[in-house]
């Protein structure tokens, strides 16, 4: 990794004066797309199809974090 990459890869977000950490953030956004994903499947009805929706949820939450925590974060 050259010098100039290395300025890239961001380790903080500031909104405003309040500096975040970058998974916190990738964290909330992939709570809410999560949660997104949760009203549109009980909307459609397929989420009759799960055994506990509530740990459905859970695991949306968690992959959209990772997803975005990759796009956020470069390795």
């Amino acid at each position: 990794m050259t010098g100039l990459e290395a300025h890239l890869i961001p380790s903080e977000l500031a909104i405003g004066e309040v500096y975040l950490p970058p998974l916190l953030v990738a964290a909330i956004l992939g709570f809410l797309l999560a949660w997104l994903t949760a009203r549109l499947l009980n909307r459609y009805r397929i989420s009759r199809f799960f055994a506990y929706p509530p740990l459905v949820l859970l695991a949306l939450a968690v992959l959209y974090t990772v997803m975005l925590a990759t796009l956020v974060i470069p390795s």
